[in-house]
């Protein structure tokens, strides 16, 4: 069906309209700039499309740039205006974002202005290898971007798009035409945008939908702003803190689940541990129960036992058992270490599987493949074995280092075929042997020193114990990422020795913390531990 160009105000016939379009690969940039295109020429306008590839997914998004005019009425047959091949700063009058720090960037490259561009931008976030990078909480400001969209452009639409996205069962792409098409900076009806998708003939009814609910998103936001031309969006939420199970749910209380030993140990929770910290044991029950087993849980418990009684014994109610909460956070923490047990696991459930199919928006019918990247460490191998051959081997430099160099390369491993899924698969299901590997060994002592700091330090300062407790949020992830995080730990506890009777201990330590997380290298910390050996 074609949409014959209906009747609109006169155009600007000697300047063309400019477009610029910042998209990841997988969000369907290319599509949409298809679209407009398509869509531009069947209402009788000359339209021209190029493309500037990024060098990666996400430190290089592709920016796409249409120019796209009006012929003049009376113009000969077959004239053709020069169109520009690339963005020029300030000569912008609309910016699409398929992510919201894509809008970002185009701000920052001078695309939106005030005077002139219209910014349309999904709020949901895809992060940046920078961001993913930093050892703790790297991830950008969203509030600082709204900021300035709402202060660079003449008007800013934005509102998750990714969700209506996968309501729909379609790509962002389709939801950002829709809020274009609402946005009113093209005078094209409706009907043409919609005519245009159905034209394409890919994906057509879920396109449509997801059109459809950019359209009434995006209009119920352009009312509010006909006093201001600017539009207004909520900041998505900060990223929650709580221990979260493999799914990354995060259990609001303890509940039972049917399960006769894991529901002993939530009545054993509830009856003994004050209510205000039931949220967080119940996601750290959950996550070791399911890293191990119910006997992993009761030990947990136990390890939480102690920790309770130091917090009832020392004021703990009047600051709300933070000792306690803390403890059940970060001992979880310790004791759900990523192992080879737990990647091999991880990667063949059946919930993985389907979370992929679903993101991809596989056909039932339509095979989905995934090429895992793995690169083991002799290290990580010498862990999963048993502790006396595990220490038998490391004790042996030379035999060390020639294993080493057989299994620490890299390899591309195919978790959809039968082969490599079983391999995985009976690797996961090793975790029962896990007490009795050397990481296993490894990874209690480390822990139960810890704790025995913390014990000694609660009786004369609480601050300091909690402190101490939070410093464990440095150790996390897997083979080198591990070790870069011990070692920060381990140098962050070693100054807080220094500091102990000290009133500021507790400060300093977390100044030593937060000095930890802000570079991979350790700099930030190395200085901070060279002014705690100044006064000490």
């Amino acid at each position: 069906m074609t949409i014959a160009p209906a009747a609109r105000p006169a155009f600007d016939t000697t300047k063309p309209l400019a477009i610029a379009v910042m998209a990841m690969g997988g969000q369907g940039g290319g599509v949409l700039v298809d679209w407009i295109v398509a869509l531009c020429e069947s209402q009788g306008w000359a339209a021209q499309s190029t493309s500037v590839p990024g060098v990666a997914q996400r430190t290089g998004a592709t920016v796409y740039f249409i120019e796209t005019l009006p012929l003049p009425p009376n113009a000969p047959r077959g004239l053709r205006p020069v169109l520009s091949l690339m963005v020029v700063p300030g000569e912008v009058d609309i910016v699409i974002g398929a992510e919201l720090m894509e809008a970002g960037r185009a701000i920052q490259r001078g695309f939106v202005t005030p005077d002139r561009t219209t910014l349309i931008a999904s709020a949901h976030r895809h992060y940046a290898v920078a961001e993913k990078q930093m050892p703790g909480d790297g991830i950008a400001d969203a509030g600082a971007v709204y900021a300035a969209a709402a202060a660079a452009a003449k008007r800013f639409i934005g509102f998750d798009m990714a969700v209506l996205a996968e309501k729909a069962g379609s790509v962002v792409s389709a939801v950002l035409f829709g809020a274009l098409a609402a946005a009113k900076v093209l005078p094209f009806p409706r009907e043409a945008f919609e005519a245009t998708i159905t034209a394409a003939g890919v994906g057509v009814a879920p396109s449509l939908r997801a059109f459809a609910l950019g359209y009434e998103h995006a209009s119920a936001d352009l009312p509010a702003d006909a006093a201001t031309g600017k539009s207004t969006a909520t900041p998505a939420a900060e990223p929650s803190e709580s221990p979260k199970s493999a799914t990354g749910k995060v259990f609001p209380a303890l509940k039972p689940v049917g399960h006769a030993g894991y529901d002993a140990l939530v009545a054993r929770a509830r009856a003994t541990f004050p209510a205000a910290t039931h949220d967080m044991i119940g996601a750290g029950l959950q996550r070791v129960v399911d890293y191990q087993d119910v006997a992993y849980g009761q030990e947990y418990l136990d390890l939480l036992d102690r920790m309770s009684a130091l917090d009832n014994a020392h004021g703990g109610e009047l600051k709300g058992y933070k000792l306690t909460g803390t403890a059940a956070k970060y001992i979880a923490v310790a004791m759900a270490y990523d192992d080879v047990f737990r990647v091999a696991d991880l990667k063949t459930r059946g919930s993985r599987f389907e979370r992929v199919r679903t993101e991809v928006l596989a056909a039932p019918d339509q095979p989905v493949y995934m090429t895992e990247f793995m690169h083991p460490r002799m290290d990580e191998v010498a862990g999963s074995m048993p502790a006396a051959l595990g220490r038998f081997i490391e004790s042996r430099p030379n035999l060390f280092k020639t294993l080493d160099r057989v299994v620490n390369r890299g390899r591309r491993v195919k978790t959809g075929t039968i082969r490599w899924f079983l391999v995985l698969y009976v690797l996961a299901g090793m975790r029962r042997f896990r007490r009795g590997t050397l990481r296993h060994g490894n990874e209690v002592a480390h822990r139960d020193a810890w704790l025995a700091r913390v014990r000694a330090a609660a009786p004369n300062d609480y601050a300091l114990a909690v402190e101490l407790l939070t410093a464990r949020r440095l150790v996390k992830g897997y083979s080198d990422t591990h070790a870069r995080g011990q070692s920060k730990f381990d140098k962050v506890m070693a100054g807080a020795a220094k500091l102990d009777g000290r009133l500021d201990a507790a400060d300093w330590v977390k100044r030593l913390r937060e000095a930890a997380l802000k570079d991979e290298d350790g700099i930030a910390l190395s200085g901070a531990l060279k002014t705690i050996d100044s006064f000490v």
